[in-house]
């Protein structure tokens, strides 16, 4: 069996997952969220985290086990240009995912509590910065696919 082509596809239906994670928090994250729908963000934003786990482990597991030497990918500034977005979209999501623990620790104990707007727009503003950052992760990876980046 291939594992390279058994590893492109996790990668690869991992990222898609990760994506449509991030387009679910997008519409979710809204002014007049509150109750069990701030709940369901927040089981999708958890749900977020560790699919971008898988993304790094599988990714990894690609890179150095997957048949394509691994200094292909280490001396790539296109690979390197996807790690940092990837990092970027990471450090951007950090704000959001503090913003709703906070958010359910308070619904927890107030069960009318609904963020003000003004906290969904601050949050909002950084899950529009992932999104902007993530569009260039599939740009390096198709300049990479094609031989781009190489030193």
């Amino acid at each position: 069996m291939d594992i390279g082509l058994l590893l492109a596809i996790a990668h690869h239906l991992a990222v898609f997952t990760l994506v449509g994670i991030i387009a679910a928090e997008f519409a979710m994250l809204r002014p007049g969220i509150a109750g069990s729908r701030l709940n369901q963000l927040a089981k999708i934003d958890g749900a977020y985290g560790a699919v971008a786990g898988l993304v790094i482990v599988v990714g990894f597991l690609r890179v150095f086990f997957g048949g394509t030497d691994a200094s292909y990918y280490l001396t790539n500034f296109a690979f390197w240009g996807k790690m940092a977005a990837f990092l970027v979209v990471g450090l951007l999501s950090i704000q959001p995912t503090l913003s709703l623990l906070r958010w359910r620790k308070r619904l927890a104990s107030e069960p009318d509590f609904a963020p003000p707007a003004s906290e969904i727009a601050a949050s909002r503003r950084f899950v529009h910065g992932e999104v902007a950052v993530l569009v260039l992760i599939p740009i390096f990876a198709a300049a990479m696919a094609r031989g781009y980046g190489i030193a």
